[in-house]
Formats: C-alpha cells, structure tokens, sequence
C-alpha cells in the first residue's frame, strides 16, 4: 500500500511505494533532502516526524539515539510510513535536473596514488548522459547484488573525455577493493547506479570555507575544490588534509599546486603517525589542526568528509566554537562498510 509523505516546511507533497523508504520515494520524485551514506550511519537525513507512524528500519545507535527518537527524530533513509505521515524536513534546491540512473561502464584508467589507493576512471556509454554535482558519490554494483559506494572526484565536464574519477582505498580481507588492486583491469566491465548524497557547494563566495578531508575523504574535497575554482577563483578556502603517515597524502602535489596557483586558497596537511623524521608540519588529528589555526567559526562555511569518527570530531569541536549546524556539511564514511 502507497502512502503520502508530507513535508510541512514548504507544504509539498509525494507517495511512496509499498516497503519504501521516504528518501527512496523522494530520490524517485527528483526531490533532494539532506543525506549521505542512505544505510542508516552518517545521521546526515535526520529529520522531524511530525505525524504518522513509521517503520524505523534499521540504523547504527549513533546515527539516531533512544532520545532522539523518543524527542520525534527520524532517519528517512531507513524509515518506511506505515501511513500518511507528515516531516519537517530541509528540502535542497539544486537547481539541476539530477536523474539517479543504472548504467554500464568500463575501467577506462587505473592508476596507483599509493600502496593502498588506487585511481580509478570509470568510461560511460557515450549514448547515454549523466548528470551530477561535483562532491556526489556513485555505488558500484556487485554481482551478487551488494554495492560499494565511491565519491566522484572529478568534475562534470571531465567525465565524456576522462571517465569518472574514483580514489579506492584498500581494505585487506574485504570482498571488492582487494579485486581492484589484484584481479581488476582495464577495459572490465562495471555497474554503477548514481549520482547520490547532498554533498556539494552551497557556499557563497563572499563567507569563508574551512574544508576538511580524512584519507580519501580526498576525493570528495577535489571536487568541491575545482568547482569551485571554476566558478569564482577568488573563493576564499582552507583546506586540512588529515592522514596517517606522509605517503598517505596521495596527492599532495595537487594541493600544494592549489596553493600555489590560487591566492585565497590554503592547504595544511596533518599527520597523526608520521615516521619522517624531517616532517615540519602540522601533527595529531585534523580537528585538533583546525581548532589550533581559528578560534571563532560563526562566520565560516565548514565541509567535513572522512570517517565518522573524523566527522564526528570537527562537527563537535567547531560547534562549541562558533560553527552552526547549518553552515556545516560532511560525508562521512565507514571504510568497513566499503571492503
């Protein structure tokens, strides 16, 4: 049986499909609310229910607390309406025709950043068109019908000509990233459904942006970064990458280019376990980094992406400081989950 989901914060209106969950039904309607990880990890679609009742689905205890949920909280991306039900919900404004669509692809180029992360280029149908906004993440799908989800590092226009630009770190034991290292090649055939998540610049250029990546939470950054470079140089963004050991920065030249070529733009790289001995620069977490260089975040922009963990610490530290929960944006990711 279908159901009426409303959004009180602007009156609209769409039906899910028996078994669906909200932001599935909503996705299908082309209407984009807040979300990132769609399994019930992140928080990132967290909302009101303000009537109706739901099937909660299934979600980590961090994602979505007893208390929450006993205060009216949801997660739409695992809730399904058990009836008509009404959410107060932030609905994001694009301002493009998004399509979620499924398509074939090829490995077009595969290229190791490091021991553990590997470039990949994914080469679609040139008959077929794919829309996203730089920051998105696509799924790759398994034969056996499990997925992988993957953040888009390139831009729009790149895609016909170079292919979409994945960064795939190793997981060792894990079902899909040890095939990439070892068994894939150029030319094998994929399945990608996408774009997805609501991981994307919505900063103007006039507010200062503090970004901030963990690993290959690298790869999401890259693409906000160039975007936003293109749309208005004078974009005034400082970016922290936070990694292990030095060669975890697996693309440190680019940033240092950034750094180079733009005037308004800053990188710090931060090591948490560095073993070089003539590293001189930035030490422990990337949060910790973050909160040396700026006192007060009331009048930044703030872009987290990396590990929940990560994201769950600059969240936390910037908002004592100043930083409101809506001028923060993030796209965390478990790497257990994307083996």
């Amino acid at each position: 049986m279908s159901f009426t989901v409303t959004n009180q914060r602007n009156g609209e209106q769409f039906d899910t499909r028996p078994g669906e969950s909200i932001l599935d039904a909503a996705l299908r309607d082309n209407r984009i609310f807040p979300y990132g990880c769609r399994s019930g990890v992140c928080g990132a679609c967290k909302c009101e229910l303000v009537s109706g009742s739901v099937d909660y689905g299934d979600y980590e205890d961090f994602a979505l607390s007893d208390d929450e949920k006993a205060a009216g909280k949801l997660l739409i991306c695992q809730a399904t309406p058990l009836e008509d039900v009404v959410i107060d919900a932030d609905e994001v404004m694009t301002g493009q025709n998004i399509q979620i669509r499924m398509l074939p692809c090829r490995i077009g180029r595969m290229e190791r950043l490091a021991d553990d992360v590997m470039r990949l280029y994914l080469t679609l149908p040139k008959s077929q068109e794919f829309n996203f906004i730089p920051g998105q993440y696509i799924d790759l799908l398994m034969k056996d019908g499990q997925r992988r989800s993957f953040s888009i590092a390139s831009q729009p226009q790149q895609v016909r000509e170079d292919g979409l630009e994945l960064h795939i770190r190793l997981v060792p034991g894990g079902q899909f990233t040890p095939r990439v290292f070892d068994g894939m090649k150029e030319r094998d055939l994929l399945r990608l459904e996408g774009p997805f998540g609501t991981y994307f610049l919505q900063s103007d250029v006039d507010r200062p942006v503090i970004m901030v990546a963990g690993g290959t939470g690298f790869a999401p950054v890259k693409g906000l970064i160039e975007h936003a470079m293109d749309e208005d140089p004078n974009y005034s963004i400082h970016l922290f990458w936070g990694a292990r050991d030095r060669k975890d920065l697996y693309l440190d030249s680019l940033a240092s280019e950034w750094a180079s070529r733009y005037q308004n733009f800053r990188y710090t790289p931060v090591l948490s376990e560095s073993s070089s001995a003539d590293w001189t620069g930035a030490t422990g977490f990337a949060h910790e980094a973050v909160i040396a260089e700026y006192d007060d975040f009331s009048g930044h922009d703030v872009y987290a992406s990396g590990p929940p963990v990560m994201v769950n610490a600059v969240r936390d530290h910037l908002s004592k400081r100043g930083m409101s929960i809506e001028s923060f944006h993030f796209d965390s990711f478990d790497f257990a989950h994307q083996d």
